[in-house]
C-alpha cells in the first residue's frame, strides 16, 4: 500500500479500503463494505482502553485485529487511523480469488453469500484468531490498492452504542454487501 495509507484518519481509511483487493493465501476479493471505529467511539472495543483482547488495535497501523463475536464468528479489522485504538472492520468482499475454496469452507455455492458479512468473510477466507496482530504487509495477507469507486454511507450495523454514526461505507449498487444501505447517499469515487 502507498506510504501513509494506514495512518490516515480512520474514516478516510474506511473509505480508502473500498475497492482494494484482500486475499489470504490467495483466497479473497474486492472489499465492498467497511465500518470505522476509534478509541473515542463508545461502540469501539478500544473505548475503555487497552486490554488483552484489543491489544492489536493499540499497536502499529497496518496490522490485523481479529476477534470472535458471539463466541462463534471471527471478524477481521485493519488497524489504522491517525490515533491509537482505531480500526476498520471489513464487513464484505466481492469474491474473486479462490471461489472453490470459499465454497468448500462455507458449504454453499451462492457466490453472493460467500463473503456478505464479517463472519462469513472470515470463514470463507480461513481467517482465525491465530492471525490477530499479524502484519497485512506479509503472507498470508495480501492487500492491494484498487480503483476508486462510488460509495454509499450509512449507520453501522449490529451495535447498540453510537449506532447512528454514518461510519459504514460500501460500494454503491454492490450485490455483495452484508445488508442494503438506507436511501442512497452516493459519494463520487
Amino acid at each position: 500500500m502507498p506510504p501513509g495509507f494506514y495512518t490516515q484518519p480512520v474514516l478516510d481509511l474506511a473509505r480508502a479500503l473500498i475497492g482494494c483487493t484482500l486475499t489470504i493465501e490467495g483466497v479473497g476479493g474486492m472489499i465492498v463494505e467497511t465500518e470505522a471505529y476509534h478509541a473515542g467511539d463508545p461502540a469501539s472495543h478500544s473505548h475503555a482502553g487497552p486490554t488483552s483482547r484489543n491489544r492489536a488495535m493499540w499497536g502499529p497501523a497496518g496490522y490485523a485485529y481479529i476477534y470472535r463475536i458471539y463466541g462463534i464468528h471471527w471478524c477481521l479489522n485493519v488497524v489504522g487511523g491517525d490515533e491509537p485504538g482505531a480500526a476498520v472492520l471489513i464487513r464484505a468482499l466481492q469474491p474473486t480469488h479462490g471461489l472453490d475454496r470459499m465454497r468448500a469452507r462455507r458449504g454453499i455455492t451462492d457466490e453472493r453469500a460467500l463473503c456478505s458479512g464479517p463472519g462469513k468473510l472470515c470463514q470463507a477466507l480461513g481467517i482465525t484468531g491465530a492471525l490477530d496482530g499479524h502484519t497485512l504487509a506479509a503472507a498470508p495477507f495480501a492487500l492491494t490498492p484498487g480503483e476508486p469507486l462510488p460509495t454509499v454511507t450509512g449507520p453501522r450495523i449490529g451495535i447498540s452504542k453510537a449506532a447512528d454514526e454514518p461510519w459504514r461505507f460500501g460500494v454503491a449498487g454492490s450485490r455483495f454487501l452484508s445488508r442494503p444501505f438506507p436511501p442512497p447517499n452516493v459519494q463520487p469515487a
